[in-house]
């Protein structure tokens, strides 16, 4: 058996969060936390944290508890000089051709950022294509309807014969709940028991020795074509 796709995290898993972006992308956050809700620099990343917890994303808390409008939160944290933080990387390319399957970026961010990210790194050409946060009906990982979208965007028969990379446990920990297989990326090991490299270069090596489970029956329908059967 092989894997049927790879699903890779954008942010903090695609390029080492040290080299700032992220950092800049959670001021823009914060910085529109006090301007919509009128928030003190405290306040506003108290209630950043209390949003991804509760939610998994500042965006959909705006939203579910203050009707945002989507794209007025994105457009205003997308502006940010991603070309001065991130640079190609070729170490990541080869990295990724290496790897013999299909692969999509699997984002909580919108499209066009991440597509600025991908073409900063030089590897945007590697992907299938970016299933973003629009993709999911604006539901974010780790709620199991992201995954379930993300399988039918990328035509997947089979869940759990394919794999999420993904830098943050509640992501990692949702999609082995929700039935496909996942690994954590991050320098220190999880507290919990979960699948775990401490970096992307360990990758190719994890996945020889990591095949994925057997597929379901031939005569069983997977997630994607349930959903489409039933018109979502």
């Amino acid at each position: 058996m092989t894997w049927e796709a790879l699903f890779f995290d954008l942010d903090g898993t695609l390029y080492h969060p040290e080299q700032g972006l992220w950092q800049a992308v959670g001021r823009r956050i914060e910085a529109f936390l006090q301007q919509y809700l009128g928030l003190s620099p405290q306040e506003a990343r108290q209630q950043r944290l209390r949003f991804a917890e509760r939610y998994g994303t500042t965006l959909r808390g705006l939203q579910e508890e203050h009707g945002l409008d989507p794209w007025e939160y994105l457009t205003y944290v997308g502006q940010v000089p991603v070309e001065a933080y991130i640079h190609p990387d070729p170490h990541l390319r080869a990295l990724l051709e290496s790897l013999p399957y299909p692969k999509w970026v699997f984002t909580n961010a919108d499209a066009p950022y991440a597509r600025r990210v991908l073409r900063s790194l030089g590897v945007e050409d590697l992907f299938q294509g970016i299933i973003d946060i629009q993709a999911m009906g604006w539901v974010p990982k780790p709620q199991k309807e992201a995954f379930r979208r993300a399988w039918a965007a990328a035509g997947v028969r089979h869940p759990a014969r394919t794999l999420l990379v993904d830098d943050l446990v509640r992501n990692v920990r949702g999609a082995l709940e929700a039935g496909m297989a996942a690994v954590l990326v991050h320098p220190q090991p999880p507290a919990e028991s979960l699948p775990w490299i401490p970096s992307l270069e360990h990758l190719p090596a994890w996945l020889n020795g990591h095949a994925p489970i057997a597929a379901p029956a031939a005569d069983e329908p997977s997630p994607s074509e349930k959903q489409n059967a039933a018109g979502a």
